[in-house]
Formats: C-alpha cells, structure tokens, sequence
C-alpha cells in the first residue's frame, strides 16, 4: 500500500493527503489539530505530506536529522511552484 501511496504522491499530493486523512491516522499524529494540515492542503500540499511521511516514520515519530533535508526541498518544490504559476499567469495575460 505504501508504494502505492508514492505512485499516486508524484500524481497528486493532494490526493495522497486525502486517501491518509479518511483511511490513516498519521496525519493527526504529526499535527495536533486539524487546521495545520487542511492549510497545507491548500497551500504547501508537497510540505505537508513529506513531514507527516517522516512522522510516521522513523523511530520515536518525530522528524530530526537528514529526514528535515527532504522537508525542505518540499517546502522549495511548493514555493517553485507559485513562482512558475505566477510566471504563466504574467505570460498568458500577455498574449
């Protein structure tokens, strides 16, 4: 089930945050409520389902060491991404 998570994650994070909130409980152990991960649903979906990937885990449920490595190329892969929507959204207004 796991690697199939992976597949449909490089399709869709959004989708794999949702199938982990009905069919998981990871995600309310990695946060403490509910309103962080509906943010980073909308948001910052790539950082969101990296860090409670990590959560889930590694021993202790936490994420420490190299494990913040990958949180962070989300957190850059989710802010790329508003820069290349914003840049064509500048490139198709002016056409």
């Amino acid at each position: 089930m796991g690697c199939l998570l992976v597949l449909f994650a490089l399709i869709s994070p959004r989708l794999v945050l949702f199938l982990m909130w009905i069919f998981s409980d990871v995600l309310s152990h990695a946060f403490g409520s509910w309103v962080i991960p509906l943010l980073g649903f909308f948001i910052m979906p790539w950082t969101t389902l990296t860090f409670a990937a990590f959560w889930d885990w590694g021993p202790g449920r936490h994420v420490y060491g190299f494990e913040w490595v990958f949180v962070f190329i989300a957190v850059a892969i989710d802010i790329s991404g508003w820069g290349f929507g914003r840049r064509q959204q500048v490139a198709r207004s002016a056409r």
